[in-house]
């Protein structure tokens, strides 16, 4: 039994199990080998990662877009472009429904105070005790202003069951698209487009030689057609609470007597100026030796001055009255001459 066992150590010494098995250049090649399996497999990541991941970057991708979509919606509205169409349109309409429809003066034109009906189509329990504005945003400047201040809507208007006549009268300063927006109780209740027109040349006014030198040609432009003399008190025609006639109520080509009426005001003269709106002429329409210029006595239906005076229309159409009390334009009363 020794005697095999010393024969099987001499034959294990004759094999690699004896001394240095691996030299350093093998050691090296294995560790090479080694390296590059590890480098070749990496990890791969982890399903739900990905997932996470993916979400992540979709969300940021639509939020720098949406983003950027409500920044040039606001700078376009802050430059008056809004992203609604700038075309011309009178009409508001919902579901197909005309909600409201504006109509402008046909002579509108920038710079100038002209009229609006705005006929609104809903109950009048809509508008009840509600503050009814308007607002103007011009399309070429971007400029807003508000044309109409808050107002409490109490009553319909006269003659309706509701507001299918409420007018109103404002002026722009500049022709070009604007987009007139309503509100209700500072609430936007609908919007309209209309076109305003380049405002003409004043054309020049021929002045009588014996006219007033205080009576000046730009006075002229100051004229608001669309505030019509309106009836008040007893009798009285004119702008209330200002100026008024008794006796014209009724007026005509014929001469007349009429009595004049102002408020708010001390003045021991009144000069009596008639311009007429088709052929932009002005006319004395006062049947006395000065043509122009009455005095004015005290107190009388209730207004601070009042004179009589005997009138005559030279000619059929529009009329504006214009009143200076001292030399002092006072008040502009609009007249309608049929007859």
């Amino acid at each position: 039994m020794e005697r095999r066992l010393k024969q099987l150590r001499k034959a294990m010494d004759s094999t690699t199990h004896r001394g240095k098995h691996f030299t350093e250049f093998q050691k090296n090649k294995i560790r090479n080998a080694v390296n590059t399996n590890m480098q070749a497999e990496p990890r791969r990541p982890h399903s739900f990662v990905l997932i996470i991941v993916t979400t992540l970057a979709i969300c940021l991708a639509g939020f720098f877009i949406s983003t950027e979509v409500f920044i040039k919606q606001d700078n376009e509205q802050m430059n008056g472009t809004s992203v609604k169409e700038w075309k011309v349109n009178h009409e508001y309409k919902e579901g197909g429904e005309t909600v409201f429809s504006i109509f402008p003066d046909p002579e509108l034109q920038a710079g100038k105070p002209y009229g609006y009906i705005f006929h609104f189509n809903e109950p009048f329990s809509t508008y009840k005790g509600k503050e009814l504005s308007i607002s103007a945003v011009h399309k070429g400047t971007g400029q807003r202003m508000q044309a109409v201040p808050p107002q409490e809507i109490t009553e319909p208007s006269e003659g309706y069951s509701s507001l299918e006549r409420f007018t109103t009268s404002f002026q722009v300063p500049y022709s070009g698209l604007w987009r007139y927006e309503v509100y209700l109780d500072g609430k936007v209740y609908g919007d309209a487009v209309v076109k305003v027109s380049e405002k003409e040349a004043a054309k020049n006014v021929s002045l009588p030689e014996d006219l007033p030198d205080y009576v000046q040609e730009h006075d002229v432009e100051k004229i608001d057609w669309n505030r019509k003399a309106a009836a008040f008190g007893r009798n009285v025609i004119g702008n209330e609470n200002q100026s008024g006639i008794i006796g014209a109520d009724m007026p005509s080509l014929t001469p007349q007597k009429w009595m004049w009426h102002l408020w708010g005001t001390d003045a021991s003269e009144l000069t009596v100026v008639g311009y007429h709106k088709e052929s932009k002429t002005v006319h004395p329409i006062l049947n006395n030796v000065d043509r122009w210029t009455i005095g004015l006595g005290g107190e009388n239906n209730g207004a601070d001055v009042h004179a009589p005076s005997s009138v005559t229309i030279p000619e059929r159409g529009e009329w504006a009255i214009l009143l200076y009390a001292d030399g002092e334009l006072f008040d502009v009363i609009v007249l309608d001459i049929n007859h």
